[in-house]
């Protein structure tokens, strides 16, 4: 599922089904070459005494340049909403997403380059109970689902006032304790603290930076996302995504790490290193060299846009397979979270059938398939996002609530396996 953008404000996206979407070349970014093996004796801690070398098929290590120290952050803008850009649409990998387009702001004369630090930081341990290779079911807490994507726009695109993120948010504690948001546009991330710290509401919070569109947003998201961290503290924000499918969307691999490193630096030098640092990508484009820079893995994975559907259970099994295939073949140990999984209720994709009572019981089977695996999810999503003008019905009707943030189905239906 994608998000489109909303009309005139600074709605933040929302996340893309799985196809590309063509976006603006960014300029590669090299990688430290890996420093060379050390002597057999004594060994080096990091590394093994001899080889045989990582993973992936070894190469001669290049001759690295003196590290330079990193550029030092420059300070955080005020918490002006950014300039209104194209929210995502979700990309599907058999049918074409309506996007209508909103303008997005001129880029820089000169590519903004991102930071990366000399030398890699030490990989930081995620919150969650589950550090490693996902041994453990995720408990949802007594509520339905573990986690859930929230995009707050109001059906007509603009930026909902804290009294409605309180409202909507109040109603998704009931089903969730985890939210995934896109962005920090709309001021998005600091009212749903705001609202979550002044109304003790149970929910934990895993931020997202947007990049499809350019360094400029991306550096506004990100100093947004200080200044919010700093002013309501770190405990409630769990994670940050940096970006979300934008290798499927033509971004280059080496681009997308030079900005997970970034903001890895950024947050360092801010004093905000606790929180752990992923990108979120289709699970055919996420590479071990993203998951080396990422302190988790973070997946979408959907079978309703598959070109064949036998029964739900079978898509259901698609998904959790091609979830495993990344933790045994991918992720290097870390934790493997699915950061979207759904089933539209209305719409057309093909030949898997789209309606509520599809929506319910793949939302059922899929929450309990996912919990005896041990992965920890975040549905896709928490309202209807009628604010997707021009886009297919399948990419409206992902919610669990209607865009009024009326439940669409009694949640209880979930609570059994």
């Amino acid at each position: 599922p994608n998000v489109v953008q909303p009309p005139a404000q600074e709605p933040v996206p929302v996340p893309q089904p799985e196809a590309p979407k063509p976006n603006a070349p960014q300029p590669d970014i090299p990688q430290p070459s890996p420093a060379p093996v050390a002597p057999p004796s004594p060994p080096v801690p990091s590394t093994p005494p001899a080889p045989p070398a990582p993973s992936t098929p070894p190469t001669p290590p290049a001759p690295q340049a003196p590290p330079a120290p990193p550029a030092p952050p420059a300070p955080p803008a005020p918490l002006a909403p950014p300039p209104p850009v194209a929210h995502d649409a979700k990309v599907t990998s058999s049918v074409p997403v309506v996007i209508v387009a909103s303008p997005t702001p001129t880029p820089p004369s000169a590519p903004v380059v991102p930071v990366i630090p000399s030398t890699p930081p030490a990989p930081i341990q995620p919150s969650s109970p589950n550090t490693g290779a996902n041994n453990g079911g995720a408990s949802t807490g007594g509520r339905p689902l573990w986690g859930l994507t929230y995009s707050p726009y109001n059906t007509d695109g603009s930026c909902p006032d804290v009294n409605t993120v309180t409202a909507q948010l109040q109603k998704v504690a009931a089903a969730t304790g985890h939210i995934r948001l896109y962005s920090t546009d709309c001021s998005q991330l600091s009212s749903v603290l705001q609202a979550i710290t002044r109304n003790n509401i149970a929910l934990d919070v895993y931020a997202g930076i947007w990049l499809a569109a350019g360094p400029t947003r991306m550096q506004a998201d990100l100093d947004q996302f200080v200044a919010a961290a700093k002013t309501y503290g770190t405990g409630l924000i769990k994670g940050l995504s940096v970006g979300n499918e934008d290798i499927s969307n033509g971004m280059s691999e080496a681009t997308l790490i030079g900005y997970i490193n970034q903001v890895r630096a950024r947050l360092q030098a801010e004093g905000l290193s606790g929180i752990p640092i992923y990108t979120t990508e289709q699970d055919a484009k996420f590479s071990r060299a993203m998951a080396a820079a990422s302190d988790i893995v973070q997946v979408n994975i959907y079978a309703m846009f598959d070109g064949y559907f036998a029964n739900l259970d079978a898509s259901v099994k698609s998904v959790i397979q091609r979830a495993n295939h990344i933790k045994n073949n991918v992720a290097g140990g870390k934790l493997v979270r699915f950061g979207e999984s759904g089933w539209a209720s209305s719409g057309n994709t093909g030949p898997s059938p789209l309606s509520l009572a599809n929506e319910i019981a793949y939302a059922q089977k899929f929450k309990c398939a996912a919990a005896a695996a041990g992965f920890e999810y975040f549905y896709f999503e928490a309202k209807d996002a009628q604010w997707k003008a021009g886009a297919v019905a399948s990419e409206q009707n992902f919610g669990i609530f209607n865009a009024g943030f009326t439940p669409k189905f009694d949640f209880g239906l979930l609570n059994s396996c």
